[in-house]
């Protein structure tokens, strides 16, 4: 990527976005919620510390701009240090007092696949376990790994959120999604593709949260 691109970026970013962005995390295992987004900006996701955007003039970067007194930023900066490049990973190409300036990945998010009925070839699956089979050869431990954070594009798999790859140990969260990938999604639901409703998906989440903090106890 061009530095005359990033910088121009970057421009964009502290001049129009961060003045007029409005974003506000109440809960930090709820997503951070977005309230205002300037003209030729739009949200591509948010987890519950951090809102991903995209400028319509800059097809392949993203910014990730962090919620108010959530914490994350430098290690997720680092983890990229530590990955370089990789086919399944984002890069990092800036890092910002509030964001960090990356490359866009293209595809859909697993969880988009399951709202729109687009389907999940196994190779996402592979291409995934592969990434964070790399991830770990580095020293770090993939974690927080879900529908969200994994892209689809035309059967090749993106792993977009590794924030929390520097804490240790893994928390399943991975192997829980892959156990229901081929005991549900593949055997039945990838049979059809249809689309699956936001309530549902959102029960799901909510669902399986409860479920894991019930385990833990």
């Amino acid at each position: 990527m061009k530095s005359s691109r990033i910088e121009a970026f970057k421009t964009q970013v502290e001049l129009t976005l961060l003045l007029e962005l409005d974003i506000r995390s109440h809960n930090e295992n709820d997503p951070v919620e977005v309230k205002a987004v300037p003209d030729n900006w739009t949200v591509m996701g948010n987890g519950n510390y951090a809102v991903v955007f995209a400028h319509a003039d800059f097809p392949n970067l993203v910014v990730k701009v962090y919620a108010q007194g959530r914490p994350g930023l430098q290690d997720e900066a680092e983890v990229y240090r530590r990955l370089g490049r990789h086919p399944s990973f984002s890069e990092c190409y800036y890092v910002g007092e509030a964001y960090l300036i990356m490359k866009r990945m293209p595809g859909y998010t697993l969880y988009d696949c399951l709202l729109t009925g687009i389907p999940i070839p196994p190779s996402v699956i592979r291409d995934v376990d592969e990434a964070l089979a790399y991830a770990m050869k580095k020293g770090m431990s993939p974690r927080d790994i879900h529908g969200k954070n994994v892209m689809n594009d035309n059967g090749k798999g993106y792993v977009v959120d590794v924030s929390d790859f520097l804490l240790r140990g893994s928390d399943g969260i991975w192997e829980d999604f892959k156990r229901a990938y081929h005991w549900l999604y593949k055997p039945v639901l990838m049979r059809w593709t249809l689309p699956l409703p936001a309530r549902l998906l959102e029960w799901c989440r909510k669902g399986y949260r409860f479920y894991r903090r019930s385990r833990k106890k």
